[in-house]
């Protein structure tokens, strides 16, 4: 694989609890991995992968967490289809720096006005989906430029069949959605003392063609769960002024995963701590930081 197709993989996996078993998942991803975070109220960990070894990373941790995981005793809060939830492939297109260092460019359709070429990810795509459901025996949902990860959320397993694999759910693991996307930014907003009533409402408001919005009730606590499927365009400070504007009482903000150096870039360094932004967790510093250890 040439530079300019160098894939990140994001898989959304149902357990956000057991850090032992964590642990040996992210053993399992190997060296390709960037990042874990894990929520136990969603009951979910969203691991970052990237490099050219992707393909066989996630292959790895999708096989450990069928053998592992139940989703049979599931109960978080977040909407899942299986235990490996979803497995998006995200071109990075990598291009040399001003400084000389590696940089990620395609990071949504606000960048080049015509969206990410998304026929590497397409491949990979496509691979994984074949062989999960060779190997594994998950039905597998194809989501991208056919048709979005709500809409296979709405219709797998009632109008819509299994691209790959059996037409009916795995006894232990379930199903997954299996994407190709440009770069997108898993955000959230915890509430300070709103009912998750409001959260729910302000998260209708907030929907929109670059937003998907969901509110939660987490242990007595409400938070605005974003997917900012255009960053660059419409980020975390957008949602932020607008929940505020709309009577949002924000406690804090939070990123899930890494995000493009280019969007601190277009944010105000004075508002990255009160947006949840960090230098230290974008894609570029991650791919930094191991090309030196390596």
């Amino acid at each position: 694989m040439s530079q300019d197709q160098l894939l990140e993989c994001v898989p959304n996996l149902s357990e956000g609890r057991d850090s032992s078993l964590l642990g040996r998942l992210a053993v399992a991803a190997g060296a390709g991995l960037l990042d874990v975070q894990s929520d136990p109220d969603h009951h979910r960990s969203v691991f970052t992968l990237a490099g050219p070894e992707v393909e066989e990373a996630v292959r790895r941790l999708a096989r450990l967490a069928v053998s592992e995981l139940d989703l049979s005793t599931h109960d978080g809060v977040h909407p899942r289809l299986g235990v490996i939830d979803v497995v998006p492939f995200v071109p990075l297109g990598i291009s040399e720096g001003a400084n000389g260092a590696s940089r990620p460019t395609g990071c949504g359709p606000e960048v080049s006005g015509t969206g990410p070429d998304l026929t590497a990810a397409l491949g990979a795509r496509n691979r994984f989906a074949a062989w999960a459901a060779a190997e594994l025996e998950l039905p597998c949902f194809l989501y991208g430029p056919e048709r979005s990860l709500p809409e296979v959320r709405l219709r797998a397993f009632k109008d819509l069949a299994p691209a790959f694999g059996p037409d009916r759910p795995h006894p232990r693991a379930g199903a997954v959605a299996v994407g190709a996307r440009g770069v997108m930014v898993a955000y959230n907003l915890w509430l300070d003392g709103q009912p998750a009533q409001t959260a729910r409402a302000l998260a209708g408001e907030l929907r929109g063609p670059d937003v998907r919005a969901l509110g939660f009730d987490l242990g007595g606590r409400a938070q605005l769960s974003f997917n900012l499927i255009a960053p660059l365009r419409t980020g975390p400070a957008e949602v932020y002024d607008r929940a505020v504007a709309l009577g949002a009482r924000i406690e804090r903000a939070e990123v899930v995963g890494l995000v493009p150096a280019a969007l601190l870039e277009r944010t105000p360094s004075g508002r990255w701590a009160q947006l949840g932004l960090s230098p230290e967790a974008t894609i570029e510093a991650r791919l930094g930081g191991r090309a030196r250890s390596d």
